[in-house]
Protein backbone atom coordinates (compact mmCIF):
# COMPACT_ATOMS: atom_id res chain seq x y z
CA UNK A 1 0.00 0.00 0.00
CA UNK A 2 1.49 3.34 -0.70
CA UNK A 3 2.62 6.37 2.25
CA UNK A 4 0.33 8.85 0.46
CA UNK A 5 -2.38 10.23 2.54
CA UNK A 6 -5.12 8.49 0.22
CA UNK A 7 -3.76 5.05 1.66
CA UNK A 8 -5.30 6.56 5.48
CA UNK A 9 -2.59 5.46 7.49
CA UNK A 10 0.95 7.72 7.88
CA UNK A 11 4.18 6.13 6.58
CA UNK A 12 5.88 6.12 9.51
CA UNK A 13 3.10 4.37 11.85
CA UNK A 14 2.43 1.88 8.60
CA UNK A 15 4.26 -1.11 9.76
CA UNK A 16 3.18 -0.85 13.43
CA UNK A 17 -0.91 -1.20 12.08
CA UNK A 18 0.51 -3.79 9.70
CA UNK A 19 2.04 -5.49 13.18
CA UNK A 20 -0.97 -5.33 15.48
CA UNK A 21 -3.37 -6.97 12.32
CA UNK A 22 -0.90 -9.86 12.76
CA UNK A 23 -1.44 -9.84 16.03
CA UNK A 24 -4.89 -10.01 16.25
CA UNK A 25 -4.90 -12.46 13.79
CA UNK A 26 -2.65 -14.70 15.97
CA UNK A 27 -4.55 -14.31 18.85
CA UNK A 28 -7.89 -15.22 16.98
CA UNK A 29 -5.89 -19.03 16.31
CA UNK A 30 -4.66 -18.96 19.69
CA UNK A 31 -8.45 -18.26 20.40
CA UNK A 32 -9.46 -21.39 18.22
CA UNK A 33 -11.12 -19.07 15.64
CA UNK A 34 -10.28 -20.03 12.01
CA UNK A 35 -9.41 -16.44 10.21
CA UNK A 36 -9.47 -17.65 6.73
CA UNK A 37 -12.43 -20.43 6.28
CA UNK A 38 -13.09 -21.80 3.36
CA UNK A 39 -16.93 -21.72 2.76
CA UNK A 40 -19.61 -19.43 3.93
CA UNK A 41 -22.87 -21.02 2.02
CA UNK A 42 -26.69 -19.71 1.08
CA UNK A 43 -25.59 -15.90 1.05
CA UNK A 44 -28.05 -13.51 0.28
CA UNK A 45 -26.72 -10.22 -1.59
CA UNK A 46 -27.61 -7.16 0.34
CA UNK A 47 -29.07 -5.77 -2.80
CA UNK A 48 -31.82 -8.30 -3.16
CA UNK A 49 -32.48 -7.39 0.69
CA UNK A 50 -32.89 -3.74 -0.03
CA UNK A 51 -35.13 -4.66 -3.16
CA UNK A 52 -37.22 -7.04 -0.74
CA UNK A 53 -37.57 -4.42 1.68
CA UNK A 54 -37.33 -1.06 -0.08
CA UNK A 55 -40.74 -0.24 1.45
CA UNK A 56 -40.04 -1.16 4.82
CA UNK A 57 -41.56 1.66 7.65
CA UNK A 58 -38.98 3.13 10.11
CA UNK A 59 -39.07 1.06 13.48
CA UNK A 60 -40.74 -1.99 11.81
CA UNK A 61 -39.61 -5.10 12.50
CA UNK A 62 -39.89 -8.34 10.44
CA UNK A 63 -39.54 -12.06 11.13
CA UNK A 64 -37.09 -12.22 7.79
CA UNK A 65 -34.30 -14.31 8.45
CA UNK A 66 -31.20 -13.51 5.82
CA UNK A 67 -27.92 -14.84 5.76
CA UNK A 68 -25.30 -11.88 4.11
CA UNK A 69 -21.53 -11.49 4.07
CA UNK A 70 -19.09 -8.69 2.78
CA UNK A 71 -16.20 -5.84 4.01
CA UNK A 72 -16.53 -4.47 7.36
CA UNK A 73 -16.66 -0.30 6.54
CA UNK A 74 -17.58 1.18 9.41
CA UNK A 75 -17.84 0.25 13.40
CA UNK A 76 -19.78 2.70 15.51
CA UNK A 77 -19.79 1.09 19.53
CA UNK A 78 -22.63 2.48 21.56
CA UNK A 79 -22.06 0.87 25.11
CA UNK A 80 -23.49 -2.75 24.88
CA UNK A 81 -24.92 -1.69 21.59
CA UNK A 82 -22.43 -1.26 18.12
CA UNK A 83 -23.88 -0.91 14.58
CA UNK A 84 -21.47 -2.05 11.77
CA UNK A 85 -21.76 -1.34 8.10
CA UNK A 86 -21.06 -4.61 6.05
CA UNK A 87 -20.12 -3.94 2.34
CA UNK A 88 -20.85 -6.49 -0.86
CA UNK A 89 -20.44 -5.84 -4.44
CA UNK A 90 -24.47 -5.08 -4.47
CA UNK A 91 -24.43 -2.63 -1.51
CA UNK A 92 -24.49 -1.67 1.96
CA UNK A 93 -26.11 -2.95 5.06
CA UNK A 94 -26.10 -2.34 8.56
CA UNK A 95 -25.67 -4.55 11.26
CA UNK A 96 -27.25 -4.00 14.45
CA UNK A 97 -24.72 -6.33 17.38
CA UNK A 98 -26.44 -6.45 20.77
CA UNK A 99 -24.11 -8.11 24.14
CA UNK A 100 -27.24 -9.55 25.15
CA UNK A 101 -27.87 -11.39 21.82
CA UNK A 102 -24.73 -12.07 21.20
CA UNK A 103 -22.67 -12.78 24.97
CA UNK A 104 -20.26 -10.54 25.58
CA UNK A 105 -17.31 -12.35 24.34
CA UNK A 106 -18.40 -12.73 20.69
CA UNK A 107 -19.70 -9.40 21.21
CA UNK A 108 -16.16 -8.01 21.94
CA UNK A 109 -14.51 -10.29 18.94
CA UNK A 110 -16.91 -8.71 16.84
CA UNK A 111 -16.94 -5.26 17.91
CA UNK A 112 -12.56 -5.33 17.95
CA UNK A 113 -12.37 -6.86 14.28
CA UNK A 114 -10.98 -4.31 11.96
CA UNK A 115 -12.00 -2.30 8.64
CA UNK A 116 -11.62 -4.38 5.91
CA UNK A 117 -11.83 -7.82 7.57
CA UNK A 118 -14.50 -9.96 6.06
CA UNK A 119 -17.32 -11.30 8.11
CA UNK A 120 -20.57 -12.79 7.70
CA UNK A 121 -23.54 -12.87 9.78
CA UNK A 122 -26.79 -14.37 10.42
CA UNK A 123 -30.14 -12.68 11.56
CA UNK A 124 -33.54 -10.85 11.37
CA UNK A 125 -33.84 -7.85 9.01
CA UNK A 126 -35.69 -4.90 10.64
CA UNK A 127 -35.88 -0.89 9.69
CA UNK A 128 -34.18 1.51 12.60
CA UNK A 129 -35.56 4.15 14.09
CA UNK A 130 -34.00 6.32 11.52
CA UNK A 131 -35.40 3.85 8.50
CA UNK A 132 -32.14 2.34 8.05
CA UNK A 133 -32.36 -1.33 6.87
CA UNK A 134 -30.78 -3.19 9.74
CA UNK A 135 -29.84 -6.96 9.99
CA UNK A 136 -29.57 -7.29 14.06
CA UNK A 137 -26.77 -9.94 14.21
CA UNK A 138 -27.22 -13.47 15.99
CA UNK A 139 -24.40 -15.20 14.75
CA UNK A 140 -21.21 -13.79 13.14
CA UNK A 141 -18.20 -15.31 11.32
CA UNK A 142 -14.92 -14.17 10.37
CA UNK A 143 -14.30 -14.99 7.01
CA UNK A 144 -10.96 -13.37 6.26
CA UNK A 145 -8.56 -11.31 8.06
CA UNK A 146 -7.55 -8.17 6.36
CA UNK A 147 -3.94 -8.07 7.38
CA UNK A 148 -3.82 -4.65 5.63
CA UNK A 149 -5.46 -0.90 6.88
CA UNK A 150 -8.22 0.19 3.99
CA UNK A 151 -8.33 3.52 2.14
CA UNK A 152 -9.25 5.91 4.95
CA UNK A 153 -12.70 6.08 5.93
CA UNK A 154 -13.75 4.28 2.26
CA UNK A 155 -14.14 7.71 1.29
CA UNK A 156 -12.42 6.78 -1.87
CA UNK A 157 -9.08 6.66 -3.61
CA UNK A 158 -8.17 9.60 -4.88
CA UNK A 159 -4.15 9.70 -6.51
CA UNK A 160 -4.70 7.92 -9.41
CA UNK A 161 -1.16 6.45 -9.43
CA UNK A 162 -2.23 4.12 -6.69
CA UNK A 163 -5.62 3.35 -8.29
CA UNK A 164 -3.91 2.38 -11.28
CA UNK A 165 -1.35 0.38 -9.89
CA UNK A 166 -2.87 -0.89 -6.60
CA UNK A 167 -6.99 -2.05 -8.35
CA UNK A 168 -7.40 -3.47 -4.95
CA UNK A 169 -7.70 -0.59 -3.09
CA UNK A 170 -9.41 1.26 -5.84
CA UNK A 171 -12.23 -1.52 -6.16
CA UNK A 172 -12.67 -1.54 -2.58
CA UNK A 173 -12.31 2.24 -1.86
CA UNK A 174 -14.50 3.32 -5.05
CA UNK A 175 -18.15 2.90 -5.97
CA UNK A 176 -18.03 4.03 -9.38
CA UNK A 177 -14.91 1.64 -10.27
CA UNK A 178 -16.57 -1.18 -9.07
CA UNK A 179 -19.51 -0.71 -11.22
CA UNK A 180 -17.21 0.03 -14.30
CA UNK A 181 -15.34 -3.03 -13.61
CA UNK A 182 -18.96 -5.24 -13.53
CA UNK A 183 -20.35 -3.21 -16.54
CA UNK A 184 -16.95 -4.12 -18.63
CA UNK A 185 -17.37 -8.10 -17.02
CA UNK A 186 -20.49 -8.06 -18.55
CA UNK A 187 -20.39 -6.48 -21.44
CA UNK A 188 -17.16 -9.15 -22.11
CA UNK A 189 -19.85 -11.90 -21.28
CA UNK A 190 -22.81 -10.70 -23.17
CA UNK A 191 -20.38 -10.22 -26.42
CA UNK A 192 -19.04 -14.28 -25.95
CA UNK A 193 -22.77 -15.29 -25.49
CA UNK A 194 -23.60 -13.56 -28.94
CA UNK A 195 -20.90 -15.25 -30.44
CA UNK A 196 -20.92 -18.18 -29.16
CA UNK A 197 -24.87 -18.58 -30.58
CA UNK A 198 -23.89 -17.61 -33.73
CA UNK A 199 -20.85 -20.58 -34.32
CA UNK A 200 -17.68 -18.26 -33.55
CA UNK A 201 -14.92 -20.46 -31.65
CA UNK A 202 -12.09 -18.62 -29.56
CA UNK A 203 -9.45 -19.10 -30.20
CA UNK A 204 -6.25 -18.30 -28.01
CA UNK A 205 -3.51 -16.51 -29.60
CA UNK A 206 0.15 -17.24 -28.43
CA UNK A 207 1.32 -15.39 -25.25
CA UNK A 208 4.59 -14.70 -26.68
CA UNK A 209 5.30 -13.70 -30.30
CA UNK A 210 8.20 -12.89 -32.67
CA UNK A 211 6.77 -9.58 -33.53
CA UNK A 212 5.67 -7.19 -31.13
CA UNK A 213 2.81 -5.18 -31.21
CA UNK A 214 0.63 -2.75 -28.75
CA UNK A 215 1.58 0.61 -30.74
CA UNK A 216 4.27 2.60 -28.73
CA UNK A 217 3.93 0.41 -26.06
CA UNK A 218 7.26 -1.01 -24.57
CA UNK A 219 7.46 -4.58 -24.90
CA UNK A 220 8.73 -7.27 -22.25
CA UNK A 221 11.50 -9.34 -23.90
CA UNK A 222 12.46 -12.87 -23.27
CA UNK A 223 14.91 -15.21 -25.14
CA UNK A 224 13.30 -18.37 -26.26
CA UNK A 225 16.52 -20.76 -25.45
CA UNK A 226 14.93 -23.77 -27.83
CA UNK A 227 14.35 -21.70 -31.09
CA UNK A 228 17.49 -19.76 -29.77
CA UNK A 229 15.84 -16.42 -30.57
CA UNK A 230 13.95 -13.16 -29.04
CA UNK A 231 10.48 -13.24 -28.58
CA UNK A 232 8.09 -10.88 -27.28
CA UNK A 233 5.03 -10.35 -24.70
CA UNK A 234 2.09 -9.89 -26.40
CA UNK A 235 0.36 -6.67 -25.28
CA UNK A 236 -3.37 -7.31 -27.25
CA UNK A 237 -5.16 -10.09 -26.95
Amino acid sequence: MSGSDDSGENGAELPELLAARRRKLEALREAGVDPFPHAFEDVTPIGELRAEFADLAAGEETDRRARVAGRLAASRPAGKMAFLDLLDRSGRLQLQARIDELGQEDFERLTSLDLGDLIGADGTIFASKRGELTLRVERFQLLAKSLRPPPEKYHGLKDVETRYRQRELDLIANEEARDLFLMRTRAIAAARRFLDEHGYVEVETPVLQPLYGGALARPFTTHYNALDRDFYLRIAT
